[in-house]
């Protein structure tokens, strides 16, 4: 056997090689779970759904309406600025949103919908699907919409 191999194999038999990482190590590198409660605070009862999860540098917002009176622009402006204050919260922004889901109450707002979310995502906008809910929005809002972002 060649010098420089023996050399090799008794490094490796020392350690001195790379070797594959032990299941602890894997462990330590694998992307967590993680929800992002209001305030920091875990409410005292189990919630339905949480509102925001991220796993590793993912974030998955739930989607967000407007419960109050007011037109298609008004719902919209509401929810873009929830959503907003929310990626802040987690750590994350508008910018960084990859994909973003519109469910309308009714596609005739589609049009003045798309006023006021054109440039709230920045110059590079998030790919998107809009779509009109059968049945209408939960809790009477013209719009609803979730996000997922990294952060």
């Amino acid at each position: 056997m060649p010098n420089s191999r023996r050399k090799f194999l008794a490094a490796s038999l020392a350690g001195g090689a790379t070797v594959a990482a032990s299941p602890a190590a894997k462990a330590q590198n694998k992307p967590q779970k993680r929800v992002h409660y209001r305030n920091g605070k875990k409410p005292e009862k189990t919630p339905l759904f949480s509102g925001a999860v991220s796993y590793g540098n993912l974030l998955f917002i739930a989607g967000i309406g407007a419960h109050f009176e007011g037109d298609i622009k008004a719902h919209t402006k509401h929810v873009l600025d929830e959503i907003q204050k929310r990626l802040e919260e987690c750590g994350s922004s508008m910018e960084k949103v990859l994909k973003c889901n519109v469910y309308l109450n009714d596609l005739k707002d589609y049009q003045a919908m798309n006023e006021v979310f054109l440039g709230r995502f920045g110059p590079e906008p998030p790919v998107r699907t809009t779509i009109a809910a059968a049945g209408g929005i939960p809790g009477n809002s013209l719009v609803e919409i979730d996000v997922i972002a990294y952060i």
